[in-house]
């Protein structure tokens, strides 16, 4: 029964397939296909082990006209699954049966099956290297960062010789078991804004040097301690539901799923901060998931979350009215937002600030406008508190524990990366002591109506 609880979980969260083309693989696959047959316009089941007797595909058959068996040899290709005509390639358990070789084969078929704009959804147990999973010579127990390589080099092309490649949409992990979903998309379309962030202001080894500097899981200002003492103010109880908009690399939501056992949708523009933030995961049975999403275009059935909580994040948004009036749809009554952000001082940037903000593409307002915004939309009993004495103290402590191990930082990245990481925290604090460059803290309620 619990089997069956967790797969309907999964379908749940799945793509939409209503009356679309579906291709399940893997070695237990037989429970599942009546229930993707009920909802999906065709199925093709794949059995690579031959656990799937003739009587059991008859049977599914026999009830679902919509299903195809087909017995396989994984790492041979099969005339009968063609290319580029499935919506959604599901595949549970499968890839942790073969080899690297073949897992990087079978990968590159799904993408080539996938028509463009369709999904891969797979489920694997991991490990990594905080979680030591017994291997046997049949099952290989993975970190994720493999499976994430595999996928990200995935590159296929069309009969027009268009490129393709895998992009992560997200994912969610209970303890070892965890799912991705990744999407078919043209390697030349212009990601325009995320991939600004992940080729230049997050790559990976530029989100690792960042969580140097701000703490293990963390990537904005003063990491744990002032989560820590952000997230004490919203008086969270357990089973409530949280949306971390601009999770980054989730310390935040692992803290607060942990500590108070809150449920936590992460959700961040950036591919490679979902997906360290999916590697980080495994191992950890908390009710986390994640999700590359774009806040303001992405959305919620009203009153689905008791909080909303955003560190440092939403300084990249140019239409911050708009997107506080979706945050207050998507709250319960009652429900509170928690926003620390980057501000600016009342009147006009010198011309050096404002080349600054245009530079890394900042909207920035002064800590009561920010606040006003937030009662423009609807939200009462608001907060909104200039933090910046507090910013300047996190700042100086993180600036002096880097330059304190320099020659570490620089042996684990680069003489580069330590400069850069330097004279970034020294403007900081410049434009900070100023007075031009300001940090904010706010919170507010939506109220119950009577």
């Amino acid at each position: 029964m619990a089997a069956q609880s967790a797969d309907l979980e999964v379908l749940s969260s799945l793509p939409p397939y209503e009356g679309k083309n579906v291709l399940l693989l893997g070695t237990g696959i037989s429970h599942l296909t009546g229930e993707f047959a009920k909802k999906a316009g065709q199925v093709v089941a794949v059995d690579f082990s031959g656990n799937v007797t003739k009587n059991e595909s008859e049977s599914i058959s026999a009830n679902h006209q919509n299903v195809k068996f087909i017995s396989a040899n994984v790492a041979s290709p099969n005339p009968e699954i063609s290319l580029e005509s499935f919506d959604l390639v599901f595949a549970d358990s499968v890839l942790e049966h073969l080899s690297d070789d073949e897992v990087r084969y079978i990968v590159e078929s799904m993408a080539k099956w996938l028509k463009p704009g369709g999904h891969i959804f797979f489920r694997e147990t991991c490990s990594n290297e905080s979680v030591d999973l017994n291997q046997s010579n049949s099952i290989h127990y993975r970190d994720p960062k493999f499976y994430s390589k595999v996928f990200k080099e995935c590159r296929v092309q069309d009969k027009s010789g268009s490129s393709y490649e895998l992009s992560v949409i997200g994912g969610k992990c209970n303890q070892n078991k965890i799912c991705w979903t990744w999407q078919k998309v043209r390697s030349e379309d212009d990601k325009g804004f995320q991939q600004f962030l992940d080729t230049v202001q997050y790559k990976a080894n530029g989100i690792l040097r960042y969580e140097r500097v701000f703490g293990p899981g963390y990537v904005s200002t003063g990491g744990f301690e002032t989560t820590r003492e952000f997230v004490s103010k919203l008086d969270l109880k357990p089973g409530q539901k949280v949306l971390d908009v601009g999770c980054g690399i989730g310390g935040g939501d692992f803290y607060m799923a942990d500590k108070f056992n809150v449920e936590v949708v992460g959700i961040d523009l950036s591919i490679n901060m979902i997906s360290i933030a999916l590697e980080r995961a495994v191992g950890l049975n908390y009710p986390v998931e994640f999700e590359v999403a774009d806040c303001t275009t992405i959305t919620y059935p009203d009153s689905t979350f008791d909080v909303i909580y955003s560190r440092d994040t939403i300084l990249h948004i140019q239409d911050k009215p708009a997107l506080f009036r979706s945050f207050y749809k998507w709250l319960k009554p009652g429900g509170k937002v928690l926003i620390s952000d980057y501000c600016r001082n009342v009147g006009t940037p010198s011309p050096e600030f404002a080349a600054y903000i245009k530079q890394r593409g900042y909207d920035l307002h002064d800590v009561q406008s920010y606040g006003q915004m937030l009662r423009d939309a609807g939200f009462d009993n608001v907060i909104a508190e200039d933090r910046t004495d507090q910013f300047l103290e996190v700042l100086q402590r993180e600036l002096d524990a880097v330059e304190k191990e320099k020659e570490r930082f620089i042996t684990d990245f680069s003489e580069g990366d330590y400069n850069d990481i330097v004279g970034g925290w020294k403007a900081k604090l410049v434009r900070s002591s100023s007075g031009e460059q300001r940090w904010g803290l706010f919170i507010a309620e939506k109220a119950v109506k009577n």
